[in-house]
């Protein structure tokens, strides 16, 4: 079968390596960033072509991928004069593979659904290096025909597809996610920071910690940076801090108050406030070590 032309706009470190795997295996793909460095890049390696608009992309795609940051900007690029919206087709389908609030996902889904376009809200799991490879997870909202339509597509991307139900149900399993992480980053993070503090070895407390049930790949990353100084987990205090405000958004439209992530978002708030916001999330470590009461 003809592989489908897709269309991806973002091409941050993610985005960009999803694009390169889309690359080495076979599609034909048309791109948007702001960044022109990474779109010559994408470019440069063939069978790829950058479009002049949102609305162009949508035009000469089958299949339409946004890896961006913020709902926001989402829904900008939906709903501009020269946006998704106005350039889409009968039969085509638009997947969400950013960390969205599920309330913008589902108004957008709806628009797109009076233009028969199908909408997935697909977040990622794991790191950039996985997306290189085809291995990330997937978190999949959205109609279940039309899930099914663009699985094979999903499947060349992510080693685990979690396909969940209605469309939102991805974003909101994600923020559920990232909210649990970086909590767990945050507590871990000041931990090491209070043992400094008192005194007490970090690697001797990494050591204890880790061979009881507290063991996490997020205490790897923790340590790694408190104890080795070094910074790999690959994703920001911006984006955690982002991701938090909408997990609080989404619980303010529950009905209810998620108050251990406030205390998470105050953490990343004040960190964001403190320049470190380009760091990667064990990098609040900083913050934490020179904390004042």
């Amino acid at each position: 079968m003809t592989k489908p032309v897709i269309g991806f706009i973002g091409l941050g470190l993610m985005g960009a390596n999803m694009v390169e795997n889309l690359q080495k295996k076979g599609y034909e793909l048309v791109v948007m960033d702001l960044n022109k460095d990474a779109v010559k890049a994408a470019t440069d390696r063939g069978n790829t072509r950058e479009a002049a608009s949102a609305k162009e992309l949508a035009e000469v795609s089958d299949i339409v991928m946004l890896c961006l940051t913020k709902s926001e900007v989402v829904e900008k690029v939906v709903y501009a004069d020269d946006g998704l919206l106005a350039g889409f087709k009968d039969g085509m389908t638009l997947i969400d593979f950013g960390t969205s609030i599920p309330a913008s996902t589902r108004k957008i889904g709806a628009d797109l659904a009076k233009k028969g376009v199908g909408m997935l809200d697909a977040p990622l799991g794991r790191t950039p290096a996985h997306a290189t490879d085809g291995l990330l997870n997937i978190m999949v909202g959205g109609d279940k025909e039309t899930f099914e339509k663009v699985k094979p597509v999903l499947e060349d991307q992510g080693e685990n597809i979690f396909y969940l139900g209605a469309l939102g149900a991805g974003h909101t399993t994600k923020l559920i996610n990232n909210f649990m992480g970086m909590t767990t980053v945050c507590a871990m993070s000041q931990a090491f920071a209070v043992a400094e503090r008192a005194g007490v070895d970090r690697q001797q407390l990494f050591d204890i910690m880790s061979t009881g049930p507290s063991n996490s790949p997020f205490m790897g990353f923790c340590k790694n940076y408190a104890v080795d100084g070094v910074s790999n987990l690959g994703f920001s205090i911006n984006n955690a801090n982002k991701d938090l405000g909408y997990f609080l958004k989404m619980a303010e439209d529950l009905g209810t108050r998620a108050e251990i992530a406030e205390g998470t978002s105050h953490n990343l708030q004040a960190a964001v406030e403190a320049g470190l916001g380009d760091g990667n999330v064990p990098e609040i470590f900083d913050y934490f070590l020179k904390l004042e009461k």
